[in-house]
């Protein structure tokens, strides 16, 4: 048999075999059951966070009230963020039909400069440590979306956040999470003395299930309600006195001492940092699939490659390749692909020029152009981005850097410093570490350990609510092993790394003060008809659009219902440039799940992928459907996290 013939062949058993096991949707059991709601829904990383959002429902307040108790509860458990990280969110609202976009990304700081970090050594911004740090968005994305959009006080939705700053008994995941990342902590003064209680001993982590004490953080808090019970007292309305807690955190007693203590640690930020920086309501970004209207936040994040990608998978009869066969994953990695490179070329801060070609890249002509360069046999190695700017009556102003990517890696220039201001292992010094930021020599187990981590970066929030309101945030930074700043008991984020410093690479996203990085976080919302009909997030960096992705054609094009859809199984892609760390790629890489079939397998390997299998191939993802035949909510919860809904 000819190989044309034998891969023709196997498509087809692949196909009839996926298909017949995933033809009967509604008979496919799942880990974990559907989560059933008629009022109220919440769902997001922790059980005890989920727990603070039905404390808030309970209390009268909407989905915003929840989402946001969700979110303070989730950064005061470093799950896997702190509050110096940053937030985004999507807000559907039922009063106008309209979905709003919240920016609560940190900038760059004073000083934050290519020649700076080249002066160090760095080829990129470390991936810790205080020299990865920007400014703080989660406190102000916190209030804004409260103060605009809530109901309830901030005294009322830091309340539970505040009781675990006093003391909560630590899970097992974020104990033995610090335990692992003890020798950084034990450089940072003030995450040294909170991150590690028992200094000294075998163990310096807490045990799982000990008391896990933040008095520092715990009165940061209570700074920001009493900021806000004073205005109240003074006469404010209810919205002044909320944005009078983040006045004191940007520009006053809570800033100067947050600045102090980061400045003591060698990072970059000055008062004028925080006080400059703004909050931002914005407009999302759409595409339609199939008459779904999908919605994403912009190009400051990778948002937008999910409806690049949906674009793209448009023109291709997917439903008729069966779920999971070796021609869909084959079709779905290319057109990942396809959107992923361009990502890396042309994503970054619209808020500073150049202005990035949008309409260009979520245009459907160009979409047809990318799925016409899918070899329907081979994975091809070298896809490369393309050219949006003629689908938006435009020229490209970067065809030299174009035409040369990807630039080719760089060598070290200058050996890699060390002390305070140093590079810790794997940061991105010039001639460093291996991929993925692993060690040269580093076994294959270290390599997969490291990320696996990225799956237990980040967290979501979903909520939604009878009244019409629906939320998803996928909140981060301030990780395991962050820089805590002072007393305040702030960590402070490392999303500085996701910069470059040579435009060659991407003139969009270049490191500037008071430039936000392109990152990775990506909540996901549609709508059918004009209403709500998912929302949706994942944790997990370059995977995250992946990951969602899969899930929502596993609801539209194979009718898995919303739990079946979080659990099933991904594939997931390493041959765009990594996000993180040395920013490399890994062509053809490809993770199936270890249930994958050994003929889908097989054919993979034919096509030209390099197969790894695991049991675990997408980060933990959190959704809500919306029945509206019924009037109810179904909610899903990946089954291998911490990952926790309440409804009722």
């Amino acid at each position: 048999m000819h190989a044309r013939e034998w891969s023709s062949a196997a498509v087809a058993l692949a196909g009839l075999m996926t298909l017949l096991a995933a033809e009967p949707g509604a008979a496919q059991r799942t880990v974990k059951p559907v989560l059933h709601g008629r009022h109220w829904i919440a769902i997001t990383g922790k059980p005890l966070a989920a727990t603070a959002g039905a404390m808030i429902f309970q209390k009268g307040g909407n989905a915003v009230d929840a989402a946001t108790a969700m979110l303070a509860a989730t950064c005061t458990m470093w799950d896997v963020l702190s509050w110096g990280g940053e937030t985004q969110a999507l807000i559907y609202n039922p009063r106008t039909g309209k979905i709003i976009a919240l920016n609560a990304l940190g900038v760059a700081p004073t000083g934050a400069t290519t020649e700076f970090y080249r002066s160090k050594g760095y080829r990129y911004p470390p991936e810790d440590g205080p020299l990865s740090a920007i400014t703080p968005g989660t406190p102000g994305g916190l209030i804004t979306m409260l103060a605009e959009f809530g109901r309830l006080s901030l005294k009322d939705v830091l309340e539970p956040a505040i009781r675990l700053a006093e003391g909560y008994p630590i899970e097992e995941q974020t104990a033995n999470s610090i335990e692992r990342e003890k020798a950084k902590l034990k450089q940072w003064k003030y995450s040294r003395e909170v991150m590690l209680p028992h200094l000294g001993e075998a163990r310096e982590a807490p045990y799982p299930g000990e008391i896990f004490r933040q008095p520092d953080l715990a009165a940061t808090l209570n700074k920001l309600v009493e900021a806000e019970q004073q205005a109240l007292k003074q006469g404010k309305s209810r919205k002044e006195a909320i944005y009078a807690a983040y006045d004191r955190f940007y520009k006053t007693d809570i800033a100067r001492e947050l600045v102090r203590g980061a400045r003591e640690e060698g990072a970059l930020l000055t008062l004028e940092d925080l006080s400059n920086w703004k909050v931002i309501l914005e407009e999302p970004v759409k595409t339609s699939y199939r008459g779904i209207d999908v919605y994403k936040l912009n190009v400051w994040t990778q948002g937008p490659v999910m409806l690049q990608a949906l674009n793209i998978l448009e023109n291709f009869d997917l439903k008729a390749m069966g779920y999971n066969s070796a021609r869909y994953i084959h079709t779905l990695y290319q057109a990942m692909n396809h959107a992923y490179a361009d990502r890396d070329f042309y994503y970054g801060d619209p808020y500073f020029p150049p202005e990035e070609p949008v309409a260009g890249l979520l245009s459907k002509e160009y979409a047809r152009e990318r799925a016409r360069l899918i070899d329907p046999e081979r994975n091809d190695p070298n896809v490369k981005p393309g050219d949006p700017y003629p689908f938006q009556g435009g020229s490209n102003p970067f065809l030299a850097y174009l035409k040369a990517w990807p630039p080719k890696p760089e060598k070290a220039t200058t050996p890699a410093p060390s002390g305070a201001e140093g590079a810790p292992a794997g940061s991105g010094v010039l001639g460093g570490s291996g991929p993925g930021g692993a060690p040269e020599g580093a076994s294959r187990a270290e390599k997969a350990s490291l990320e696996a981590s990225f799956f237990r970066g980040t967290t979501s929030i979903e909520a939604a609510d009878a009244e019409g309101w629906v939320v998803s945030v996928t909140p981060s930074g301030g990780w395991i092993p962050a820089v805590i700043a002072g007393r305040t008991g702030i960590g402070l984020s490392q999303r500085a790394q996701q910069f470059v410093t040579d435009p060659a690479e991407n003139p969009f996203n270049v490191i500037e003060p008071r430039k936000r990085p392109r990152v990775t976080l990506t909540p996901g919302m549609a709508l059918k008809d004009g209403k709500p009909f998912l929302s949706f997030a994942v944790q997990g960096g370059d995977t995250q659009d992946q990951n969602l992705i899969q899930f929502f054609l596993n609801v539209v094009e194979f009718g898995m219902n919303v739990q079946q859809a979080a659990e099933a199984a991904n594939i997931t892609s390493y041959q765009m440039r990594s996000s993180f760390d040395l920013h490399e790629s890994e062509p053809g890489r490809i993770t199936v799940r270890d249930d994958t079939p050994p003929w889908v397998i097989a054919e993979l390997q034919h096509m030209g992928y390099r197969v790894q299998i695991d049991d675990i191939t997408s980060g933990p993802i959190n959704a809500i459907f919306f029945d509206r035949q019924h009037g109810t909510f179904w909610g899903g919860s990946a089954y291998h996290g911490e990952d926790y809904g309440i409804a009722w």
